[in-house]
């Protein structure tokens, strides 16, 4: 018999084994100043394209305002304990309100933490007789969700409606024997690549079998739809999901979450939820910010639009210059490139060193062998000079990585990894 460690000392997994390079870097990097397009990384002030504030009001002076004085107010412990025991209060239940009125949608439950979130929403709608399918590049919080489950589950090819058809007939077969029901799941917005879910195309397959369906929309929500209401507005299909999710940590650059639907099933999920019962309530400082964020969401369409210029910017002119961003059908603008991970290493170095552009770096095993994955995310506090430069930026390492110049360094790097 082994030690347990000896598996772990021996093999740091396909990520971990970079650790000693990438560490610090490419991989917790330390971002300093005011959440902004441009921050401190490295001692230089850099454009950033990693934070998720796609509306720009994590800095805003109204929400700072806000969060201010509720912290002076009640601290950072109130209310204390779950929900259920001692942790509600009347604001809760307003933001619920709001929220669901917003999403349209009759009832919603604020959540502690996106990630738990979700799998614990998961986790709560699912027996062991019940039958889950769900696209293949869901995030890793519905894959854990997605592992609590007993019974059977199901993935089918991303964003590929034949493959869910061929799988919900039979996940229906199974439903039939155990006398359970069928949840498909899948995302609003993929937050890798940027695609939208094919959410229309799923509720239409709901004339055919019987199915719930639920939608984590963190990307969508304050992003997409007329009035920032999420992906199903946008596909016009929101009465058609049976549960809505949608994080804090985005649009509304906090923390927290919340899940929304009939009111039937979101009061079981109240008394259900573990996640939920067991833990602490969401903290005062984080219900009355997201009040605040959710009046200018509603109210200040010019955040929403000012994103979508620098979106539209962005993604027009990394197409005129050739780039390939795939399918993305949001914010999220992937570039993707050829070359090794050492490649992509140098890159992303003088990409940030040189250039003064700082973006995400996304590499095997997330993505196939041989690509690189650069992930911009715009948001309305960017400007078209940021733009301008990153395009400009993006040209001149891609023809340094198309002339091999990046080559000796990365063989170096190689070297000192395989040896």
């Amino acid at each position: 018999m082994k030690d347990l460690f000896t598996r772990i000392q021996q093999n740091k997994g396909p990520l971990g084994k970079w650790a000693k390079h990438a560490e610090g870097y490419f991989v917790f990097p330390v971002l300093d100043g005011p959440i902004s397009n441009r921050m401190i990384f490295n001692n230089k002030e850099v454009i950033t394209w990693s934070i998720n504030d796609y509306l720009g009001l994590a800095n805003h002076p109204e929400v700072r305002k806000v969060d201010a004085e509720s912290a002076l107010e009640h601290g950072s412990a109130y209310p204390m304990g779950a929900r259920m025991m001692s942790g509600h209060t009347k604001l809760h239940e307003q933001l619920e309100n709001e929220l669901a009125d917003f999403v349209n949608k009759e009832s919603s439950y604020l959540l502690n933490f996106g990630y738990q979130g979700i799998l614990s929403t998961i986790d709560s709608l699912l027996s062991k007789d019940d039958v889950v399918v769900y696209d293949v590049d869901s995030h890793a919080c519905i894959i854990d969700g997605v592992r609590l489950h007993h019974g059977k589950r199901y993935t089918y090819q991303h964003n590929n409606i034949e493959s869910l058809e061929k799988n919900l007939i039979r996940a229906t077969k199974i439903a039939d024997q155990t006398g359970g029901g069928i949840l498909v799941i899948t995302e609003g917005v993929f937050g890798m690549r940027g695609e939208q879910g094919k959410l229309k195309e799923i509720v239409n397959l709901k004339s055919k079998y019987n199915f719930r369906f639920l939608v984590d929309d963190a990307h969508g929500f304050g992003t997409l739809g007329e009035h920032g209401s999420g992906t199903g507005d946008e596909q016009c299909v929101q009465d058609k999901i049976d549960v809505y999710f949608a994080t804090f940590a985005k649009s509304m650059a906090s923390t927290g979450a919340f899940v929304a639907g009939d009111k039937e099933i979101i009061d079981y999920l109240k008394y259900n939820m573990r996640s939920q019962m067991f833990a602490k309530s969401l903290q005062m400082v984080l219900v009355k910010g997201a009040l605040k964020r959710l009046d200018m969401l509603r109210t200040m369409p010019q955040f929403k639009a000012k994103l979508w210029e620098n979106v539209n910017s962005l993604q027009s002119g990394l197409i005129e210059k050739g780039f390939d961003i795939g399918s993305t059908q949001s914010c999220v603008t992937p570039v993707y490139l050829k070359g090794s991970i050492p490649e992509a290493m140098v890159l992303v170095r003088d990409l940030r060193e040189n250039f003064g552009v700082f973006c995400s770096i996304v590499v095997y095993p997330v993505i196939p062998k041989g690509l690189i994955l650069l992930r911009l995310i715009p948001t309305a506090s960017h400007t078209l000079e940021d733009v301008s430069i990153t395009l400009d930026a993006f040209s001149k390492i891609r023809e340094k990585l198309e002339k091999g110049t990046y080559n000796r360094l990365s063989k170096v790097i190689s070297s000192s990894i395989n040896h």
